[in-house]
């Protein structure tokens, strides 16, 4: 056990402050020597945990996600049990018409299966007492870690890479022999919360901040990209090398390849004998580098080739539009079963558009400021991660495209519709794997996510919502915000209470509907008919051919958004209905005429006089 000489003063310091933030830490080392005959490898990782928690902890918990490739598994149950699984996970034994679904993983042979065997674990040079429960490694501890001490784990593994069925595993479909995501025995997350425990059952992570040095060991002929810096390019070239330098190959049939990635929570990489590797430098100075298969069709290869400069441009936008990507290297691979981040890289599959592979870029890039530098709990808030990268995406991609959108998460509003029509929506605070549909988790997480940065352009205005999330990654950087964090950064930008926001849209699923009516040819009824409560924008044309704007804010608001419009008095939520009186005559109203409110029936959110006349005439 490592006990610093700031120990004591460290615990009288979380005595006073016990409601400070704190986060806990680990550098890991590894070194791992693949046996791709065999699709399987052997590992040794001595990981250093630093306790920066108030609390003494008696047990330590490791994620052994591969286990979960195996028949069984409770991914294998899960996938059995849902109505709507995921279409790369089974096969359709049934019709169209009449689905039958057969989980992809209860059909795994033994040399197919993927798995994670901790083979030997030691606490500071002791052998340690543990035991395995699915994809997690239970470990009960002979020296318990108290406040602000460190200590140090030596193990070693066997793992076995699955076929490819979610994200990680071997031979996708596209061919690609790597993706390794989720391949080491991962220490679990203690926060705030307690343990982050939860089975790997398909969906998303959590993971804590630290540095690792990775040492591969694996046949000459394949190329590596991932996380980190290469350490040792000159030993391994494949494009990584220094041109005007002479390459050094050891001798024997393997490559080492040494990684350095610092300040991160995952460490991902992927492999192939025929990948072309391509590198492009940024103004930024950020080094990007592609990884695809150098067989692909022509119509592929040449969207690849046109793929760096779209990059570029994204990364550049995010820079300015979030803040400064803060890594040296981004890598974008093709691999795994669609599109998923991981630090400093995607893995994506590489058969597409043009447009849909800059699409799926897009939206894995800006994971890197949603995830990978905001690293939120993205297996209890889905939304966070992936709705607020879906938002920032959807305006790099209309921009770097030349879309000209002039909503550009117009497709995140209606999907959010459809889902409210299907009747089978659940809160955003709906752990990842317990949503009952997976249709329901996707459009929750990725569009009723983005929704909630698109409306509060409604509710603070846009420059504020820019500014919100430029000062929220200022200020939480490398850290674990929740959701009371991007709340409370959008208030003190705004000066606008967003507590009634934050408990509508992501802990319940109330709907927003109001309507328009005219009482008399001065007089305007608007009706709160959905349960959740929004501020008014409202445009109104008079007879005289005049325009006159309204703006009408929520009094648990306790104040308003930057306008032009005629202030009205606040509307308490309590008050189903509100009357406006005009001098002039209307002859037509609108309610969020730029329709940035997701109003979930927008039929009755105008009135004129000619469709009055028009009801009139075809009563008649």
């Amino acid at each position: 056990m490592i006990r610093p000489l700031f120990f004591f003063l460290f615990v009288a310091t979380l005595s006073a402050q016990n409601n400070c933030y704190w986060q806990q830490h680990v550098d890991y080392v590894m070194d791992v020597d693949m046996d791709l005959k065999k699709h399987q490898y052997r590992g040794t990782q001595k990981l250093t945990y630093t306790n920066h928690s108030p609390d003494t902890l008696n047990k330590v918990y490791y994620h052994l996600y591969f286990n979960a490739f195996q028949p069984g598994s409770e991914m294998d149950q899960r996938l059995q049990e849902m109505k709507d699984p995921d279409a790369r996970m089974v096969h359709n034994i049934g019709t169209e018409e009449n689905p039958i679904y057969e989980s992809r993983i209860a059909l795994l042979q033994p040399d197919e299966i993927g798995f994670l065997k901790v083979l030997s674990l030691e606490q500071d040079g002791v052998p340690l007492t543990y035991h395995t429960e699915g994809t997690l490694l239970v470990v009960t501890l002979n020296q318990a870690i108290f406040p602000g001490e460190k200590t140090v784990f030596d193990m070693t593994f066997l793992g076995q890479i699955p076929q490819q069925i979610r994200r990680s595993g071997r031979n996708n479909k596209e061919g690609v022999a790597l993706s390794m995501t989720q391949w080491y025995p991962k220490l679990a997350e203690y926060d705030f919360e307690g343990w982050h425990t939860h089975a790997y059952i398909a969906r998303e992570f959590h993971g804590v901040w630290g540095d690792f040095d990775v040492t591969l060991h694996l046949d000459k002929k394949y190329v590596v990209g991932g996380t980190g810096y290469l350490q040792n390019p000159q030993a391994v070239g494949h494009g990584y090398e220094d041109k005007a330098q002479k390459i050094i190959y050891p001798k024997g049939k393997k490559l080492t390849w040494h990684f350095l990635a610092p300040n991160v929570h995952d460490f991902t990489w992927a492999a192939d004998p025929k990948f072309h590797h391509d590198i492009l430098d940024t103004e930024s100075g950020t080094r990007l580098h592609f990884l695809y298969k150098k067989n692909l069709k022509k119509k592929y290869l040449k969207n690849w080739k046109a793929l760096p400069s779209k990059t570029s441009e994204l990364l550049a936008y995010y820079n300015s539009h979030v803040g400064p990507y803060p890594y040296k290297q981004y890598s974008v691979i093709q691999g795994g079963d669609g599109g998923m981040e991981y630090g400093m890289c995607t893995l994506v599959t590489g058969e597409r558009s043009f447009g849909s592979l800059v699409g799926v870029v897009a939206h894995e890039l800006a994971h890197s400021w949603f995830q990978f530098v905001l690293a939120t709990n993205e297996s209890k808030h889905p939304w966070m991660d992936e709705g607020f990268t879906t938002y920032v995406s959807n305006y790099a991609e209309n921009h770097v495209l030349k879309l000209g959108n002039p909503n550009p998460n117009s497709d995140s509003y209606k999907s959010y519709f459809q889902l409210w029509d299907y009747h089978i929506e659940e809160p955003l605070t709906t752990q990842s794997d317990a949503y009952h549909y997976n249709y329901a988790y996707s459009v929750g997480s990725y569009s009723k996510g983005a929704l909630f940065l698109a409306q509060l352009e409604y509710v603070l205005g846009k420059e504020n919502v820019d500014k919100t999330l430029q000062r929220y990654y200022q200020k939480f950087q490398f850290k674990h915000p929740s959701p009371n964090d991007i709340k409370r950064t959008a208030e003190k930008v705004s000066g606008i209470s967003l507590d009634w926001y934050l408990n509508y849209w992501t802990q319940t699923t109330h709907a927003i509907d109001y309507g328009v009516s005219l009482e008399s040819p001065t007089q305007i009824l608007l009706q709160r008919i959905g349960r959740m409560p929004m501020p008014i924008d409202l445009s109104v044309v008079y007879r005289d051919g005049t325009t006159e704007n309204f703006y009408i804010p929520l009094l648990m608001m306790r104040g308003e958004k930057p306008t032009t419009a005629t202030r009205l008095k606040d509307w308490s939520w309590v008050a189903p209905q509100y009357r406006i009186a005009t001098e002039k005559k209307i002859d037509s109203i609108v309610i969020d005429p730029l329709e940035m409110m997701a109003d979930v029936d927008r039929s009755n959110n105008s009135w004129s006089s000619a469709q009055q006349i028009k009801k009139q005439t075809d009563k008649n």
